[in-house]
């Protein structure tokens, strides 16, 4: 399962580039053909107004690479290191209350950051009016790929379930019920059921495990698209006034970001090469990205139609699963679970908790 995923994470990210490394140059967009009244003069250029200083942007933006790579890296690594911590082990409550935190600060970077970038571009000026200010493509791709998600959740889940426990733990069942029935007359019934209650809670757990770690994987998917866009974006920038308050807020985005992808890294107990394979991939994909816009920044615009089609487009697809993920895998599945059911008093707080992380990660929303 994680040789699947991680080759389809290196899949989507190589499609990225390449698609936004054939995007057309700005002159390129201007030279279109149109039947309405020309674009607005800010269509052709991808930095407008006073504050452009090319040799400056660029000092800001190596400066940006290695301030997010380490943010990225501490918010990541923070709750899979806090295993070695009592107090934060994933069945204490003070991991439900973190977890809490960061799942609210994933449910407002899709709602307060991706999905409004979606519809700035997919609205701008830069765009004809027909089809793109006739029909709301923001919200129809975010619910197509909000129900895309269901279906590889679901999928993923019957086939490791089949696959995986199918041949373990429901045959452990039935040998065990077989040797029974086999030894009635020697053995009591409540051992036999003693050794079917054992077996099915072993199944319950496997099954589970990998349902978290289907969670982990696809909830990384979404992050790393939007990592990769939004760092582009920052890296064929030459707005120095925009740069500066974006690295300081995008630092905070990834930390808190990180927090929750790794609560989720986890609890899927998985293996080292497969945790720093995750962890690697989630760090490095915004600087890598500021990095690949500094190399394309000639022949990339920001407001060229073919960018702003393809960052929308995609923003909108990282929007529909990012809330999909936040709202069905991570809160409804913690708030409906026995931990908090019956536990009031740690709902209340875990509640307050996600009121937090999605408020601050919202107040992020105004410089990034």
């Amino acid at each position: 399962m994680s040789k699947i995923s991680t080759k389809i994470l290196v899949t989507i990210c190589f499609s990225i580039i390449i698609t936004l490394s054939v995007l057309p140059p700005s002159s390129a967009a201007g030279e279109t053909k149109t039947t309405g009244p020309a674009p607005p003069p800010q269509c052709s250029s991808g930095t407008t107004g006073e504050c452009r200083d090319k040799t400056a942007a660029l000092k800001l933006k190596i400066i940006a690479i290695a301030s997010i790579l380490v943010t990225s890296m501490i918010g990541v690594c923070l709750p899979i290191f806090s295993k070695a911590v009592p107090a934060l082990q994933p069945d204490k409550d003070l991991f439900v209350l973190v977890k809490a935190f960061a799942s609210g600060v994933i449910l407002a970077t899709g709602y307060m950051h991706v999905m409004p970038d979606s519809f700035d571009c997919l609205r701008s000026e830069c765009l004809p009016e027909n089809p793109w200010h006739k029909f709301p493509f923001t919200t129809f791709v975010a619910m197509l790929s909000a129900i895309v998600t269901l279906m590889v959740d679901s999928y993923a889940m019957s086939y490791y379930r089949k696959h995986n426990l199918g041949g373990g733990g429901g045959g452990g069942i039935k040998k065990c019920c077989s040797n029974v029935g086999n030894e009635i007359k020697l053995e009591s019934q409540p051992q036999a059921q003693g050794n079917t209650i054992i077996n099915s809670d072993e199944s319950e757990k496997e099954s589970q495990l990998l349902r978290y770690r289907v969670v982990a994987q696809v909830l990384e998917l979404g992050i790393v698209v939007h990592s990769v866009v939004i760092g582009l974006s920052m890296g064929a920038s030459d707005n120095p006034c925009t740069i500066r308050p974006l690295v300081a807020a995008l630092c905070f985005h990834q930390l808190f970001e990180g927090m929750g992808l790794g609560g989720c890294i986890l609890q899927a107990e998985y293996g080292s090469k497969v945790k720093a394979t995750m962890v690697f991939f989630f760090s490095a994909t915004t600087p890598f990205g500021i990095a690949l816009g500094i190399g394309l920044s000639n022949v990339y615009s920001d407001n060229s139609p073919t960018a702003l089609i393809v960052v929308g487009l995609l923003n909108a697809c990282s929007a529909g699963l990012l809330n999909y993920m936040a709202l069905v895998d991570l809160l409804a599945s913690d708030f409906m679970g026995t931990k908090l059911q019956n536990n009031i008093k740690l709902q209340t707080w875990a509640y307050v908790a996600v009121f937090l992380g999605a408020g601050g990660m919202s107040l992020m929303a105004k410089w990034a």
